[in-house]
């Protein structure tokens, strides 16, 4: 999940950078929107894409933990059966 945040961080970093250099930059208007409306639309892809990536790892930990709480009771009804038996 660190990695995951440190992913984050650095795209809002990137994208503020980005931002900054563009409108620091020497161009014309014209030139400076076509670049803001690029850089902006870029950046959105890459939000969604880190959403998408985290939601996937999310359902993935899930089942993961699914699977072990499974596990743990398959193992304690046979060890009940077993003291029981």
């Amino acid at each position: 999940m660190d990695d995951d945040n440190n992913l984050i961080w650095f795209l809002a970093g990137a994208a503020v950078g980005a931002a900054a250099g563009i409108l620091l930059a020497p161009k014309s208007g014209s030139e400076t929107r076509k670049l803001v409306s690029k850089t902006t639309h870029d950046s959105a892809e890459a939000v969604e894409k880190t959403g998408h990536d985290l939601m996937e790892k999310g359902k993935e930990l899930y089942d993961q933990g699914k699977k072990i709480v499974e596990d743990a009771s398959d193992l304690f009804d046979r060890g009940r059966k077993l003291v029981q038996g």
